[in-house]
């Protein structure tokens, strides 16, 4: 629904669409919290694996309270403590953790351990093991890494035609958390195609939070002349929707803050929307809504709200019992 208290005229204004939800999600609020209650408890350096969510400007304020990010636990010291970040590992990590005797403190989100517990269910009924991901990413590397003789990674329709498992009666899919609902279920219904007996989980993988900041582009992209998306370039779900945006046939852009907008997207539009990826502060998006407002005369603003969201989840046991 739109809120606003004053009648517009669209001729007349140049207008901001603010939607909600927007912004961080559970399991990202879980991350940034476990870091900083870590380093509450225990003092600095308390040593992170990978970025603990995709957002510039989150990893840089935790590193400046004294998190020091590793790419590998091989950069931590023998039985320092370490968090693993929002998109799990492998149990190749985690067994090199024990080996180094690491003190752990796992941020995963429990939407990506759901995945992982799927792949470990499926890998020991003997599935083969379909994961819709997009290659590289982290999140994508530990779901991998669970079952790696049994697991094929597919990112697009055409990966699809090219699989060739062992038994087609006994497949199974999963996907990574924070893809694209169109361009999944263009992969899911290719895929049922051709393996009509395959098996999804008991409950689709995209989380809550990526679906439901889709959703509300999908229903803003008519009513916008251009798209802003709060994130960093290397958070998927930031990405998914710049792409669903455009493929409704309206510009979108991703800026990590207010500084990276080029005067040139907003040339000859009265109406721009705002959305924040799942890992992207809101302060960001209030110092851009600030500089739509000073720098480029945008002097109304409503906003778009599709769906409440009131999803929390609990800290890792260890510091529920200390925070």
């Amino acid at each position: 629904m739109l809120r606003d208290g004053t009648a517009s005229n669209h001729n007349a204004v140049k207008k901001i669409i603010l939607l909600r939800p927007r912004g961080f999600c559970a399991g990202v609020v879980r991350a940034i919290d476990v870091v900083k209650i870590v380093l509450n408890l225990y003092g600095a350096p308390v040593y992170v694996r990978k970025e603990i969510v995709h957002n510039r400007h989150v990893v840089e304020e935790l590193r400046q309270a004294g998190a020091i990010f590793v790419e590998e636990l091989s950069e931590v010291p023998e039985g320092a403590r370490v968090i693993f970040s929002a998109h799990g590992v492998s149990p190749a990590v985690r067994d090199e953790a024990k080996e180094r005797n690491l003190q752990v403190i796992d941020a995963t989100c429990p939407l990506v351990t759901k995945v992982h517990l799927e792949a470990v269910r499926f890998a020991r009924q003997g599935y083969s093991i379909v994961l819709i991901g997009h290659a590289g990413h982290d999140e994508v590397i530990g779901t991998l890494g669970e079952a790696p003789e049994s697991t094929f990674l597919v990112s697009n329709v055409q990966d699809v035609e090219k699989l060739n498992v062992k038994d087609p009666e006994k497949i199974a899919y999963l996907t990574q958390t924070t893809l694209s609902l169109d361009e999944t279920r263009d992969i899911v219904q290719r895929l049922q195609e051709r393996f009509p007996l395959i098996k999804g989980p008991k409950t689709q993988d995209i989380c809550y939070a990526t679906e439901n900041r889709q959703l509300g582009v999908k229903a803003v992209a008519p009513l916008t002349d251009v798209l802003l998306v709060v994130g960093s370039q290397n958070s998927s779900n930031s990405r998914r929707l710049v792409e669903v945006c455009q493929n409704d046939g309206v510009p979108a852009y991703l800026v990590d803050d207010s500084g990276e907008v080029n005067p040139k997207w907003l040339e000859g539009t009265s109406t721009v929307a705002v959305t924040a990826g799942a890992s992207a502060p809101e302060n960001l998006v209030e110092e851009l809504i600030d500089s739509l407002k000073t720098k480029f005369g945008f002097d109304f603003m409503e906003e778009m709200e599709l769906k409440e969201e009131d999803v929390r989840f609990h800290l890792p046991a260890d510091l529920e019992r200390s925070a």
